[in-house]
């Protein structure tokens, strides 16, 4: 067993801390995403799980406003700091397979550039440390393959357990390299007691969402099938195929097509079971959540770093060719940048789906306000402001305190959970999203259901001129229940 090249860490840590600078020097640059206002409305929800997540990103996101109150730049640091973990991993990584600096270099270079990582980089979302623990397993694979030393396990238990607090496809990625493992001739790695001990360690870290599931009737389950109906299917395996190609440099696709075929002639059985787990999970990723292109993201930063290993020679014979790759690598980096992070104007931002919705909330909270304070005290006493989905219902929460605005209630997710508010409410003030989300006459259908009288107060826009989701909602006064409140809350519940 040879030793691993020394670290080229002053390289890798100028790297890593240049993404960080890059992200959190844009953090503030628009807004909150949706999602982010929803982990902060769960932040003041602290609980043992939630529907479409366990409890790692609101625990981050409550930590947050302990230290910095409601604060962009001070939520976005935990994404910040783990894409750039990421990247030290991914050089690690390298140098685990067998890889000097060069190939550090490379592999952490390559994974910077990523345009998932930048994006997921500048929010915090479960995905952005998902990737991380992905990485940060795999690492410990490849050193059990490397070294036999089954006492690792630990430290992946550790891992797997963190990873499985912040989303559970981490434990999809653990069988895959489990089931790699077996077809590879590796299960005296897999099967041994320093392996129990891990998984065990991973265990205890999930018990508290187990917990929550459990008493809560396993809503994660019935959460999953409906995103399996929206985005899984033969339609969208084509969308799924396009997207693999998306999630890395185009000037570096090469780069991890060779790492697979450098862990594949490896030899050694683990390195083998993360190929075996990259198309596993690929085939599986593309049949269930196809729509849901950077599902597998993590698995191209590991087979990344396998491949900078695998043409490290090469890359110092032939000079020329890899300085006009790494000139191509820095090209399209830039030209993929504002696709994923919000360097053009606010009035841009529709050239993504992710930044758009991080525009136009302070005007939601405004426009919202109006309509809440038209109406007389007394009949405010009687109401309840409710959202179509999460992302309204945190902006409110969140953004709309500082207009006065009191905490709204939401079908969607976990704030069904959180309740309706204003038990006793007769008059509810309803937020539903625009047309690229519901049009107009379904919208209005649909709280018809509830109410008798049903009409439109006022209509969201933004400053910017983005259409996003709540481009052209309304807000809607609707009056005359049909039931009471409280018994019309069962009714509401959606998973989406």
């Amino acid at each position: 067993m040879s030793s691993p090249a020394d670290l080229a860490l002053r390289s890798i840590l100028i790297l890593a801390v240049a993404l960080l600078a890059l992200e959190m020097a844009l953090s503030s640059r628009y807004g909150f995403h949706r999602d982010e206002l929803y982990f902060l409305d769960c932040a003041r929800h602290l609980q043992g799980g939630y529907v479409d997540q366990p409890i790692m990103v609101p625990l981050l996101a409550r930590i947050s406003l302990w230290l910095f109150g409601v604060s962009l730049s001070g939520l976005r640091v935990w994404a910040a700091l783990s894409v750039a973990v990421t990247v030290v991993l991914a050089a690690l990584l390298a140098r685990e397979l067998g890889g000097g600096a060069r190939a550090q270099i490379l592999a952490a270079l390559s994974t910077a550039t990523m345009p998932v990582l930048l994006g997921v980089g500048d929010l915090l979302e479960p995905t952005t440390l998902d990737i991380m623990f992905w990485t940060a397993l795999a690492l410990v694979v490849v050193r059990i393959g490397r070294t036999g030393d089954c006492r690792y396990w630990i430290a992946g238990g550790v891992v797997l357990g963190l990873g499985l607090a912040t989303k559970h496809s981490i434990g999809f990625f653990a069988a895959a390299v489990v089931v790699g493992a077996l077809l590879s001739g590796g299960w005296r790695l897999i099967f041994n007691r320093w392996a129990l001990v891990g998984a065990a360690i991973a265990i205890c870290f999930a018990i508290p969402d187990l917990w929550w599931q459990a008493l809560h009737n396993w809503p994660t389950l019935a959460m999953t099938q409906t995103l399996n109906q929206e985005n899984g299917g033969v339609a969208n395996i084509g969308t799924w195929l396009v997207g693999q190609l998306l999630m890395v440099c185009i000037a570096l696709i090469w780069l991890w097509v060779l790492g697979i075929r450098f862990l594949w002639g490896s030899g050694r059985p683990l390195w083998r079971a993360l190929a075996w787990a990259f198309a596993l999970l690929f085939v599986l990723f593309a049949v269930t959540t196809g729509a849901k292109i950077y599902y597998l993201a993590a698995g191209y930063v590991y087979l990344l770093a396998a491949g900078a290993v695998s043409i490290e020679r090469w890359w110092m014979v032939y000079r020329i060719r890899s300085i006009l790759i790494l000139a191509a690598t820095a090209i399209l980096t830039v030209v993929a940048m504002p696709l994923v992070l919000p360097v053009l104007p606010a009035k841009d931002a529709g050239v993504s789906a992710a930044l758009a919705e991080q525009v136009g909330w302070p005007e939601l909270d405004r426009t919202v306000a109006r309509v809440w304070f038209s109406l007389p005290a007394r009949q405010r006493a009687q109401a309840v402001i409710f959202t179509g989905d999460y992302g309204e219902a945190g902006a409110i929460s969140e953004l709309g305190r500082r207009d006065g605005l009191p905490t709204a209630v939401s079908g969607h997710n976990n704030e069904w959970f959180w309740g309706p508010g204003n038990r006793r409410a007769t008059t509810v003030v309803a937020v539903q999203p625009g047309p690229e989300d519901v049009s107009e006459a379904q919208a209005t259908a649909y709280l018809l259901r509830y109410f008798t009288h049903v009409r439109i107060a006022a209509t969201l826009r933004n400053s910017a001129g983005v259409h996003n989701q709540e481009w052209d909602g309304h807000v809607y006064l609707c009056t005359g229940l049909r039931r009471p409140w409280v018994r019309t809350w069962p009714e509401l519940r959606q998973y989406s």
